[in-house]
């Protein structure tokens, strides 16, 4: 006997991602974003030129000097380039993710949307890979402007070595605002209401790049205490928990990460005693050994983004979806 069976295509995450993708592009939300932060980026890299410029013109020769760009703040700007993307490139993971699913549910297009012969897991799937594939797309082009922008401030041209660091760091950036994509996705599948979603993450948000290393300090005073009379050790000990409960926010992996990528001088990113400094060579480590000394940072920052979303494609197959 035969029967009729509808083909189910085997990657129809794509076509939910191309769809995500173009409508992303199209929308109202990635032009402010896109806008706000361009400007922000613009000013900071001016600012950082004007400061390094005359850097530039007393020793041409000054290694690592494009990276520059990208880590000093001036005046009139507090902030650097890097800093901006620390702050307030999570707006980009938490606009494209906090109403991928219940702003479909709200608008009563997800029973239609999983009734397609489309796996289930296809639906957050293309909407979380067209949300990296915006954020990436916006990072990229970011870091092309505060480029070209730099190069023809300075007149200078960045060398291969530089070239590919800021690569590296890109990826890494990418991967640090796709946590918070992730997390968004999470909040967007647990919560009903889109704007409870927005908040929930903004409020981590905040909290990690605001209030976390007072939390962290805090914590870190009742683990290993340091009174006004304390040692030496007790003191180091302090500092070492302090930066190991640090190290379960994705805002310190992505701080030490950044700091070795786009600076070839850093040697460590723990604690350095004053007689580890006084021995240090100055020297500049290759790109390889960068990566190396921060891939622990790397590697925590993907698995937290993994089991992020890994906690909302669970509980987005187990949730009941009703016409």
């Amino acid at each position: 006997m035969n029967t009729s069976t509808v083909a189910v295509p085997r990657a129809g995450w794509r076509t939910i991602a191309r769809k995500e993708f173009a409508d992303h592009l199209l929308s109202v939300r990635f032009t402010v974003l896109l806008v706000i932060l361009s400007v922000a980026a613009v000013g900071s890299v001016y600012a950082a030129a004007s400061g390094i410029r005359k850097v530039a013109e007393q020793a041409s020769g000054t290694p690592a000097l494009f990276l520059r760009l990208f880590t000093v703040n001036a005046d009139p700007l507090p902030f650097s380039f890097i800093t901006f993307i620390a702050f307030l490139a999570p707006l980009l993971g938490i606009a494209f993710g906090f109403d991928a699913i219940n702003g479909e549910r709200a608008q009563g297009t997800l029973p239609r949307l999983v009734a397609q012969p489309i796996h289930r897991d296809d639906v957050i799937n293309g909407k979380f890979v067209s949300g990296l594939s915006v954020i990436g797309l916006m990072l990229t082009a970011l870091v092309g402007i505060v480029a070209g922008v730099g190069i023809v401030a300075l007149g200078i041209v960045p060398s291969a070595g530089e070239v590919a660091r800021v690569i590296v760091w890109l990826a890494v950036a990418i991967v640090y605002v796709g946590f918070w994509l992730a997390l968004a996705t999470l909040a967007s599948v647990r919560l009903q209401r889109a704007a409870t979603s927005a908040l929930a993450t903004i409020a981590v948000w905040l909290v990690l790049a605001l209030f976390a290393s007072l939390l962290f300090q805090l914590i870190a005073g009742v683990l290993a205490p340091a009174p006004s009379t304390a040692t030496p050790d007790q003191l180091i000990r302090n500092a070492e928990v302090q930066l190991a409960i640090s190290r379960i926010s994705p805002v310190t992996l992505y701080d030490e990460a950044t700091a070795a990528l786009l600076n070839p001088e850093v040697r460590s990113v723990g604690i350095v005693t004053y007689e580890q400094l006084d021995l240090a060579l100055v020297s500049q480590l290759d790109l390889g050994q960068s990566i190396l000394l921060v891939w622990p940072q790397i590697v925590g920052l993907v698995a937290l983004t993994v089991v992020c979303f890994g906690f909302a494609y669970v509980g987005f197959m187990r949730q009941e979806i009703r016409a």
